[in-house]
């Protein structure tokens, strides 16, 4: 069965090694905790739900941010007189740190300890709100936003290690139960809440609306999570690799974006600024490919199932997250909604993502990905290509069908994708499976989000000559005239095409995705109600190692009873703001 847990995110990231030390704070009553390792000891123990309830609170502002920032992009941008291409590095930049902090949580939390990694991105996450809130630039809110975004990055996988290690194998089911509500209501109180603070208060809002959550979470944590965890001294960081992925993925980013302004791709900037990042994203895959402990590995692609999943889930990160940066645009420039109003007419999409997916990963858990992924990117292919032909009035009651429609088709395609990678991966690969599709997934939204910014100013300047580099200084809520409202409709309708371009590609790669479902080898026990309703969130498509019935290995041959396994689960998207 599928449930829901995160952007993405949620959106999945690595789960680090489980953190022995939360598991006696978390055990039920009786001495050593021996009722918490009982094998039907499934019910949730005060202490238990303390500690869930505490990460859960830090989880739904990590949630919560990636949507409730997307209705302010057209203020931010008018406030800070700032392009298009600028100002969609509030979300670039975010997206990029989350995928470059992906890959040290694991090893931060083996190396500090879960709970000391816990209260340090929860730090670095209100410390990046409380500067963004108080940005005087554009420049600084992108640069505030890479530091939320650091702690952000890490507040899901922390979650999820300290749940899973304080519930063991008979209780996570239960217990990501309480991680899959805010991922499953994210999507659509997220911009209903950014506009309803752009509107009424001010933009700055946003931010330090996370100020006084993330303050009881701290005390929270001080009082709950388990001190006793100081992790493992013996862990090396691949220093080299980070220090060439980052800075490639940032600038190849950047020239991208900026190749919407000047010259375009034939300014020496731009250029200089793509070939930098081309040469240290190739030295970095010469790097990983000869190490053995390399930030990410990327010998897993010599695997055939994984590559396919792995294209799949760049595409369908692209679409998503390409996608939420057009449609509030839309909105509230083109038909000159308010936030909040532009908040609420995106509902339809979260709605439609929240019915897609658990029906989509339990088919995917039966009959596997291939069955389930190519028809949900069809459908998002038909919400998508429809919304090319739109214009400045086109119905409401059209547009939230549309949209519903999109929802639906990513609902069903983002878990069962990621899933699907699993399938032929034996379990001691499955943590660096996971950070490498959370890294794809982002970094596919982030190239989407930096293109599309590009060709929307192209597509708005080309049409209106002198709109200040894409961005209209009209006030939100205010009619343009009919001439000037339907050729920025228009402009969204062109750059939708690339959304459809990139939707098509993901169809493409996902009709070679299994059609076959790796059999459970878990006891009776696990079965579908017992599967972690919000793994994704934290970052796993897969249960913990548990002691098995004689069953296949991950290459569909029999192997001796007892043997620790994986189950993959169509679980559903992080914090995606699908």
């Amino acid at each position: 069965m599928s449930d829901q847990a995160h952007e993405a995110g949620v959106s999945p990231a690595e789960v680090p090694a489980p953190v022995a030390a939360a598991v006696p704070e978390a055990a039920g009553p009786g001495p050593a905790g021996l009722e918490a390792a009982a094998p039907d000891a499934t019910e949730i123990d005060p202490a238990l739900r303390r500690l869930a309830l505490t990460v859960t609170l830090g989880a739904i502002m990590a949630i919560l941010d990636t949507t409730i920032v997307a209705v302010a992009i057209n203020t931010l941008g008018r406030d800070f007189d700032a392009s298009l291409s600028t100002i969609s590095w509030v979300s670039t930049g975010y997206l990029l740190a989350l995928a470059v902090v992906i890959p040290l949580t694991g090893w931060s939390v083996e190396r500090f300890g879960a709970t000391r990694m816990w209260n340090i991105s929860l730090v670095l996450f209100l410390a990046g709100s409380a500067l963004c809130g108080a940005a005087w630039s554009a420049g600084s809110l992108i640069a505030f936003r890479v530091l939320q975004g650091l702690g952000g990055g890490m507040i899901m996988p922390i979650c999820m290690t300290l749940l899973a290690s304080a519930a063991g194998p008979q209780r996570i089911g239960r217990v990501m139960n309480l991680i899959g509500v805010p991922a499953l209501v994210a999507p659509i109180l997220g911009p209903v809440i950014g506009g309803l603070l752009v509107d009424n208060l001010d933009w700055r809002w946003i931010f330090f609306v996370n100020l006084p959550i993330g303050a009881v979470a701290l005390v929270a944590s001080w009082r709950v999570l388990p001190r006793e965890d100081r992790g493992q001294s013996h862990h090396r960081l691949d220093v080299p690799g980070l220090l060439l992925i980052s800075p490639g993925l940032a600038a190849l980013v950047y020239g991208l974006s900026e190749a919407g302004s000047g010259d375009g791709f034939g300014s020496l900037k731009v250029q200089i600024s793509v070939a930098a990042g081309v040469v240290a994203l190739a030295a970095f895959v010469v790097h990983a490919l000869r190490r053995e402990d390399a930030l990410l590995d990327l010998r897993l692609f010599g695997d055939r199932v994984f590559t396919v999943a792995g294209v799949t889930t760049f595409m369908v990160g692209a679409g998503l997250f390409g996608g939420m940066f057009l449609l509030p645009l839309y909105f509230q420039v083109a038909r000159g909604q308010s936030a909040l109003a532009a908040g609420l007419s995106l509902v339809p999409q979260g709605v439609g993502a929240m019915m897609g997916m658990p029906i989509a990963g339990r088919i995917a858990d039966r009959r596997g990905a291939g069955y389930v992924v190519p028809v949900g990117m069809a459908v998002c292919l038909l919400g998508t290509v429809a919304f090319t032909q739109v214009d400045a009035h086109t119905d409401t009651v059209v547009l939230g069908a549309l949209l519903f429609v999109r929802g639906l088709g990513f609902g069903a395609s983002m878990m069962p994708a990621m899933s699907a990678a699993y399938v032929t991966l034996r379990p001691t690969a499955v943590p660096r499976a996971t950070t490498t599709l959370n890294i794809l997934q982002r970094v596919g939204g982030s190239i989407a989000t930096a293109l599309l910014a590009v060709e929307l100013q192209h597509g708005i300047t080309g049409r209106l000559p002198g709109s200040d580099g894409g961005m209209l200084n009209a006030s939100e809520g205010t009619d343009l005239p009919a001439t000037v409202a339907d050729k920025i409709a228009h402009a969204f309708g062109a750059t939708f095409w690339w959304v459809v371009g990139l939707t098509v590609l993901g169809l493409v790669s996902s009709v070679f995705l299994p059609r076959h479902a790796r059999k459970p080898t878990a006891a009776p026990a696990a079965a579908d109600d017992e599967r972690p309703a919000g793994a994704a969130a934290a970052g796993a498509d897969e249960r913990p190692a548990v002691d098995t019935a004689a069953g296949q290995d991950a290459n569909g041959q029999d192997e001796p009873a007892g043997k620790g396994e994986y189950v993959p689960v169509g679980t559903p998207a992080p914090d995606t703001g699908v």
